[in-house]
């Protein structure tokens, strides 16, 4: 499943407001390297809840 292009422009990291990329396994922050996971095609923003993750 992919999300809405205009929702992943708007979707910045909540822990340093790095640009977004869509992966199978979540939302991956460009800048930092944390992983949000997407769960029933909603993408949970929570810092608690991110993985890092190498590139």
């Amino acid at each position: 499943m992919t999300l809405d292009p205009r929702l992943l422009e708007i979707l910045c990291c909540p822990a340093c407001g790095g640009d977004l990329e869509e992966r199978t396994d979540g939302l991956r922050c460009a800048a930092c390297g944390l992983l949000y996971p997407i769960e029933d095609g909603i993408p949970v923003m929570l810092v608690d809840r991110a993985v890092k993750v190498e590139a």
